[in-house]
């Protein structure tokens, strides 16, 4: 076709003119052979000091590897891997290999899709349904993911799983730990089971899931089996407390097993509870004054606005009075704590906003999800969502009972034996 036809391309029916997505893939695709090109000179610049017998270099480039499409969550990105070769070969025949940080040998995709499999399967998307829902997203060149696919993948995540279950805790403390159990009705069998997590965050401020694992909706017993193989590994050290909800299974399996762990209530499934029991109309109003109970400077006000709470409502309301007055020492045990603390004690949000888009779907979708499969799905979602949770703030500032310091009001306190010498 010469330059001055007057044919002109018709766009086709699926694809999609979208400049400013072109253009980021563009940019990324200049940015990742950029970092990719750093990390090799880097690379050789530490390599530096290595030298063939005629003072050669022994290690140099050796071009490109071929181009290859990495699928990322903006596309696909083309790249090429930087090739190091070695011009040494030791006695043993051994060479000094470069392998790519950025860029897996074998690498076809972010790990941010893998970590969005288990999003899309518990939100009720049946694997056949991947590869059309990921091309939407994507665009038509999106990776190959049919049934045949995510059934490899979940093998090996199983393997994954199975690892992670055996691993030592005798090195591990956590002084804090959040429970709650999951129902997930939409992707699950008939029976609804139930999956347990447990996080625990360090004497350092980190967060880390600690257990797992399918139960019997949220029972004594199931709890119970949690607890004991998370000892059973090395967890010798009880937590400081213990931060749920309001499941008596959890809290009695955790006596059992951790006795001295004190009880922490969640908030927001208190506030939840209260509110169930009056009228929409006085919700608003309501939940200001709950507000003003765990939001208070420290425990004397705090006490002081359960006080007020009682007696606003207590004529009218008094299921809803007595819902937060039985519970009042569990509600307030963070104030036992130090201050900087007191935002992540008052609630199971690490555990709440991994489930926050998926526990309360109830239409089921083609095909329901064994338990096995959830299982599996839902070890995927924590470990992702583990990277992003909030350390504690304030670290190194945690409860030292053991040498003579205590919490009142979030601020430390020395204890002095009654013998002590003045």
């Amino acid at each position: 076709m010469n330059e001055h036809s007057n044919i002109v391309p018709l766009r086709q029916p699926d694809e999609i003119d979208d400049p400013l997505t072109n253009i980021l893939r563009s940019g990324a695709r200049q940015l990742l052979a950029q970092a990719v090109e750093m990390e090799a000179e880097a690379f050789l610049a530490a390599m530096k000091g290595l030298k063939r017998p005629d003072g050669r270099d022994r290690l140099v480039r050796h071009g490109h590897g071929p181009v290859r499409t990495i699928q990322t969550g903006i596309g696909a990105v083309e790249v090429a891997r930087v090739k190091i070769r070695d011009r040494a070969v030791t006695s043993d025949g051994e060479r000094i290999r470069f392998t790519s940080a950025i860029l897996p040998l074998w690498a076809r995709r972010t790990k941010s899709l893998d970590a969005l499999l288990p999003v899309l399967y518990l939100r009720g998307i049946s694997t056949g349904d991947f590869q059309e829902a990921l091309a939407a997203l994507l665009g038509k060149d999106a990776p190959n993911l049919s049934p045949a696919v995510v059934s490899r993948l979940t093998t090996e995540w199983q393997l994954e799983y199975e690892r992670w279950q055996k691993r030592d805790l005798s090195a591990r403390r956590y002084v804090y730990v959040w429970a709650d159990g999951v129902f997930l009705q939409a992707r699950m069998e008939d029976h609804s089971e139930c999956m347990l997590v447990l996080i625990g965050a360090t004497p350092e401020g980190k967060k880390e899931l600690i257990g797992f694992q399918v139960g019997v909706r949220e029972s004594t017993q199931s709890w119970h089996e949690l607890l004991v193989e998370a000892k059973t590994r090395g967890l010798k050290i009880a937590p400081e407390i213990a931060v749920g909800d309001g499941a008596l299974g959890f809290w009695k399996a955790l006596d059992e097993v951790f006795p001295a762990t004190r009880h922490q209530r969640c908030w927001v499934h208190k506030t939840a509870n209260i509110l169930n029991k009056v009228a929409v109309s006085v919700q608003a109003s309501m939940k200001k004054d709950l507000r003003e109970v765990y939001l208070a400077s420290n425990r004397a006000s705090a006490e002081v606005a359960i006080d007020v709470f009682a007696e606003k409502y207590g004529a009218k309301y008094d299921k809803a009075v007595e819902c937060l007055t039985k519970d009042r020492d569990a509600m307030l045990a963070f104030y036992e704590f130090p201050a900087e603390h007191w935002d992540h004690l008052r609630t199971t949000n690490p555990i709440e906003s991994v489930f926050a888009t998926v526990r309360h779907r109830t239409v089921r979708t083609k095909g329901s999800l064994s338990s096995t499969t959830a299982k599996l799905m839902v070890f995927k979602l924590l470990c992702a969502a583990s990277k992003t949770w909030r350390r504690l703030k304030g670290t190194n500032q945690l409860p030292k009972v053991s040498a003579g310091v205590r919490f009142e009001n979030g601020i430390e306190v020395i204890q002095v034996p009654e013998n002590h010498a003045a």
